[in-house]
């Protein structure tokens, strides 16, 4: 099975970047039926401080949020699968005023998902047709350090330039994958449960889900390439400070999704760009730029 997460793993590490409509998106995952390890990059980028229609002043700000993480997923059984992810991040902020970066490690998170429903049927003329479905659920750790005087209890300034959110926070998810062959849909969804941190900043919860389309070419039953396209949607709800709503914060954003994996043998390449096509952060006040996702992965 193709097994593509959206808002299930690791960018939950990145879960603060956009406006609280933070990415989770990692395209279609390679195959693996026991064990999976891998080195993973994300890279997205927001401007801040933005006035009516978009317009720009000395107070607008470019950000960009870099991401590399050790991931990996066991799968038992072939019924139950636990994943992890340990990101360490590499932020950077520029406006006319001053020149910032934040590096350190992230929020790690762990996940466990059952294999409710794995079905295979022949159909027109000696045709594999496989269903598979996958719910699950995990818990994002407080690893990646918060600081509380880059938030702003005006709520005039977003609270996004940081290593980690300092909550605990609850995942809960579901993957569905239809195959014919080889060519399929993959459908995945998830929300995303957080609580207030120690400072009684509460960043929204988040709802999100992707469609992918892809096709399998087997090249001498030794290479396998998946092209895959389709669009991802996030929405997030308000964050509250203090239980005043943030006014930069929560909103919308649907981005296109186009990537390709590379199997060859236990090893894996893969990576998806992700163009913003509509969108609406923050009241207007925060603009989500392209996003960036290359892996590499080996399966033992």
């Amino acid at each position: 099975m193709l097994l593509a997460i959206c808002d299930l793993q690791e960018a939950i590490a990145c879960d603060i970047c956009g406006c609280g409509a933070g990415s989770y998106y990692i395209g279609v995952l390679p195959d693996f039926n026991s064990r999976i390890i891998g080195l993973r990059y994300r890279g997205n980028n927001i401007r801040t401080h933005l006035g009516p229609g978009g317009t720009t002043s000395y107070l607008t700000t470019d950000e960009a949020y870099h991401t590399a993480e050790l991931w990996g997923g066991w799968t038992i059984k072939n019924k139950v699968r636990i994943m992890a992810t340990i990101p360490v991040n590499y932020n950077t902020k520029k406006s006319q005023e001053s020149d910032l970066s934040k590096t350190g490690l992230g929020d790690m998170s762990v996940q466990g998902f059952y294999r409710l429903w794995n079905k295979k049927s022949v159909v027109r003329k000696d045709k594999l047709l496989i269903n598979d479905l996958w719910i699950g659920g995990g818990v994002k750790l407080p690893t990646g350090k918060y600081e509380p005087p880059d938030n702003d209890i005006s709520g005039q300034s977003a609270n996004l330039f940081q290593l980690g959110t300092g909550s605990i926070d609850f995942i809960l998810s579901m993957m569905y994958d239809i195959r014919l062959q080889d060519a399929g849909v993959n459908l995945s969804a998830a929300y995303k449960i957080n609580t207030a941190n120690k400072y009684d900043y509460y960043y929204g919860n988040k709802l999100s889900g992707s469609l992918q389309l892809y096709y399998k070419f087997r090249i001498k039953n030794k290479l396998t390439i998946t092209p895959n396209l389709g669009a991802g949607y996030e929405y997030s709800v308000r964050d509250l400070n203090g239980g005043y709503g943030v006014y930069t914060s929560g909103g919308y954003a649907l981005y296109g999704t186009a990537g390709a994996e590379l199997n060859c043998g236990r090893l894996a390449f893969g990576g998806n760009y992700q163009p913003p096509l509509k969108q609406e952060l923050a009241h207007g006040a925060i603009k989500a730029g392209d996003r960036l996702m290359l892996h590499l992965s080996f399966m033992f």
